[in-house]
C-alpha cells in the first residue's frame, strides 16, 4: 500500500485517539477534521447495520477516544399520528417520547442511546475515504488562500496541458491555474513544458474546488509588465493613468510623472527602446504606444490620437463626445486599421471620439452655428451679430443664457447690465413658453442662481444637476458624496468640495 493511501491501519489494540493523532501528523490536517470524518464513517456503518432509514448521531470524546451512538427521533403530536406516521423510523409521538424523557416537546429532536458498532474494517475504510477527501479539500483551500493574496499580480507557470478551450498551468506547490482561450493572445501556441507569465485575475470556487483564473489579454497585464521593466513605475515615481489594448496587436498607455525632473515617456521607452521592447516581446510582439497624460481632456485626446496630428477638437460635455478634425491625407492614419487607433484612443481617454476630415468638421461646425444663430435670433429676438457674439463666447443653449451667473454675460464686450438683464428675461420667457406648451414647469429643470454662483460650480454641471432635480444650493447640500458621484463625472474629492461649499451657509 502506497504511503499516501495509508490513512488508517486499525486494530482493537490501537486506541482511536492514537490513530487520530498519527493521521493528523502524517497528513497535516487538524485532529477535529479527522474526528468528524470518523464520526461520519461510524454513522454510515451504523445505518448499514440497523437500517438506512434511521437517523443517527455519533459523539467521540476528543480526550479519551471513546464514542457513543444516539438514535434521533422527531417528536410529533399524537393527533397527527392518528392519521398515520409518515416516517415511522424517524418519528415518535409525544406520549411515547415522554416515557423516555419528561422534558420532550413536539417539534424537538429526541436522542436515545443505542448500541455502538465496532470501529472495524468497514468503518475504517469509510473513514479513510472521507479523510482523503478532507485532505484534498484542505490542500486545495490552502492553495486558494495563498493565491487570493496574489490576485492582481503576475505569476509564472509551466504549461501542463493544452487544449483548444484552455491551457492548464502548474504554478508549483500543488497549485494549478486555468488560462482560457479568450484570455490568450491571438495565434499564441503553447506546448507542455513552456514557461508562461500571466496575470492572476481571480480565485473562484466551484464543484471541482478552487480554480485560479489567469489572463494575458487584460489591461492590468500590460501595466504589471511595465512595473517590472520600468523601476520608476514600480516605485510610483511614474504613474500609468490608463491603458487600452487590442491584445497581441497594439496597445496604448497614458503615463504621468510625479517628479518634474523625469520624462515619463522616455523612461518607459528606455535606452534605444529596450524597456518597451521587453514588454512587447512578452506579449507576442504587441506594439505599445506610450503617450503623456494630461488633465485637460482635449489635450489628452490629442496625445492619444498619435501618431495622427489633430487640427481641431469640438467637445460636447453633455454627450461626452469629441469631434476630431484631421487633415484629409491623415484620415486613414487617425482611424487606423479597422478603426483600431481611434477605438484605443477612445478607450484610453473615456471619451467617444468621432474622426472627421477638416472639411467635414468645418461643415458640421457651420451647420451647428447656423442652428444656434437661428435659435438665438428667433427666441431672443436679436440680430445675427449678437447671436454670433454669444456663440463665440461659448453659449450653446437658451438655458445657459438664462441661468449662468450675471457676471459671465457682463464680460462680453458691448454688453451692459441692461442688455444682459433683457437677454436673460427673454431667454427665461422663451423657456417658460416651451415648458408650458409641453405641460412641464420650466423651473423643474432650471438651476437656481445660488447653485450657479457656488464656488467651483461649472454651468454645464449645474444644468446637468438640475435635470436630476438638484436645482438649488440646499438640494446639493443635502446630498452625500456617493450620491453626487453617481449622477456626475466628478471624483470623490471634487464632489466633497462642492457639497461642503453648498453647506457653508448653514454654519454662518
Amino acid at each position: 500500500m502506497a504511503k499516501k493511501d495509508k490513512v488508517l491501519e486499525l486494530s482493537k489494540e490501537i486506541p482511536l485517539k492514537l490513530i487520530v493523532g498519527t493521521v493528523s501528523n502524517e497528513k497535516g490536517i487538524s485532529e477535529e477534521v479527522i474526528f468528524q470524518a470518523i464520526e461520519a464513517a461510524l454513522v454510515s456503518a451504523t445505518k448499514k447495520k440497523y437500517g438506512a432509514d434511521i437517523e443517527v448521531r455519533v459523539d467521540i470524546d476528543r480526550k479519551s477516544g471513546r464514542y457513543d451512538t444516539f438514535r434521533l427521533w422527531d417528536v410529533i403530536d399524537d393527533e397527527i399520528a392518528e392519521e398515520g406516521i409518515e416516517f415511522p423510523f424517524k418519528q415518535m409521538v409525544l406520549s411515547e417520547a415522554l416515557a423516555h424523557s419528561s422534558t420532550a416537546k413536539v417539534g424537538e429532536v429526541l436522542e436515545l442511546p443505542m448500541e455502538s458498532v465496532e470501529f472495524g474494517r468497514i468503518a475504517a475504510q469509510a473513514a479513510k475515504q472521507v479523510i482523503l477527501k478532507k485532505v484534498r479539500d484542505a490542500e486545495h483551500e490552502n492553495v486558494a488562500d495563498e493565491f487570493r493574496r496574489k490576485i492582481g499580480q503576475l505569476v509564472i507557470g509551466v504549461v501542463k496541458k493544452s487544449s483548444r478551450e484552455a491551457v492548464i498551468l502548474d504554478l508549483g506547490g500543488n497549485a494549478e491555474a486555468i488560462l482560457r482561450k479568450e484570455d490568450m493572445l491571438p495565434r499564441e501556441s503553447m506546448r507542455p513544458g513552456d514557461r508562461l507569465r500571466c496575470y492572476l485575475c481571480d480565485v473562484v470556487t466551484d464543484a471541482r474546488g478552487p480554480q485560479l483564473v489567469l489572463s494575458r489579454t487584460c489591461n492590468e497585464m500590460l501595466i504589471e509588465l511595465f512595473k517590472i521593466e520600468v523601476p520608476e513605475v514600480g516605485e510610483g515615481i511614474i504613474e500609468i493613468k490608463s491603458a487600452a489594448r487590442d491584445a497581441g496587436i497594439r496597445a496604448k498607455i497614458a503615463v504621468k510623472t510625479n517628479d518634474g525632473r523625469i520624462d515619463p515617456v522616455g523612461a518607459c521607452v528606455g535606452m534605444r527602446g529596450a524597456r518597451v521592447q521587453a514588454v512587447s516581446n512578452e506579449l507576442g510582439g504587441e506594439r505599445v504606444d506610450i503617450i503623456l497624460w494630461d488633465d485637460n481632456p482635449a489635450q489628452l485626446v490629442m496625445n492619444a490620437m498619435a501618431p495622427a496630428e489633430v487640427l481641431s477638437i469640438v467637445v460636447d460635455e453633455d454627450a461626452h463626445t469629441m469631434d476630431i478634425a484631421v487633415a484629409e491625407e491623415h484620415l486613414s492614419q487617425a482611424i487606423g486599421r479597422s478603426g483600431q487607433n481611434v477605438r484605443l484612443a477612445s478607450e484610453l481617454t473615456g471619451w467617444t471620439l468621432n474622426v472627421l476630415t477638416e472639411a467635414e468638421a468645418k461643415e458640421r461646425t457651420n451647420v451647428e452655428q447656423e442652428r444656434l444663430v437661428k435659435a438665438f435670433t428667433e427666441e431672443l429676438e436679436v440680430d445675427e451679430d449678437v447671436a454670433n457674439l454669444l456663440i463665440e463666447e461659448g453659449f450653446t443653449s437658451l438655458e445657459e443664457v438664462a441661468y449662468v451667473p450675471l457676471q459671465e454675460l457682463l464680460k462680453i464686450d458691448g454688453f451692459d447690465e441692461e442688455i444682459v438683464t433683457e437677454l436673460r428675461n427673454r431667454a427665461k420667457q422663451s423657456l417658460l413658453t416651451t415648458a408650458m406648451a409641453s405641460g412641464v414647469k420650466s423651473d423643474s429643470t432650471a438651476p437656481a442662481e445660488d447653485l450657479l454662483s457656488l464656488p467651483g460650480m461649472e454651468k454645464s454641471l449645474a444644468l446637468s444637476l438640475a435635470k436630476q432635480g438638484i436645482i438649488s444650493r440646499d438640494d446639493l447640500a443635502e446630498l452625500a458624496v456617493d450620491d453626487l458621484t453617481d449622477i456626475s463625472d466628478l471624483d470623490e474629492a471634487k464632489a466633497g468640495e462642492l457639497i461642503m461649499a453648498a453647506r457653508a451657509h448653514w454654519f454662518e
